[in-house]
């Protein structure tokens, strides 16, 4: 790990200085080869689209005073998010199970940020 640390573009880490570890490591194998420019798109386009596992803990908390549920729906999980928020969070088991779980359910959205930005900008490229 210490190999890909040591090789990661400056590009990277000026845009996106806030990402986990996880997603350094993701971001730097699956953009090796690309061009400064259009490694500084990705960052712009990603850094907009990815969620901060904080802001999903926080809607966790959110969950067990007010309104259960919207971490499901800011990460996609909108069938979820409708059941949390008639269910007051399925009898909150759900919405700790998620408090407990943020910064996997946040790694799992980003993953599927990153793959939808790298597909994008390959539609841009051709």
């Amino acid at each position: 790990m210490d190999n890909n640390f040591n090789s990661v573009n400056s590009v990277i880490l000026k845009y996106l200085y806030d990402i986990t570890p996880e997603e350094l490591v993701t971001i730097n194998s699956r953009t090796q080869g690309f061009a400064d420019d259009e490694l500084s798109q990705f960052c712009m386009i990603y850094r907009s689209k990815r969620k901060d596992p904080q802001l999903i803990l926080i809607l966790c908390l959110l969950g067990l005073v007010g309104i259960a549920g919207v971490q499901r729906f800011v990460i996609g999980h909108i069938g979820m998010g409708i059941l949390y928020f008639f269910t007051a969070g399925l009898c909150f088991v759900g919405t700790i199970i998620d408090a407990i779980n943020h910064k996997e359910l946040a790694m799992e959205y980003n993953a599927k940020m990153i793959t939808e930005t790298l597909s994008m900008l390959n539609m841009i490229r051709k």
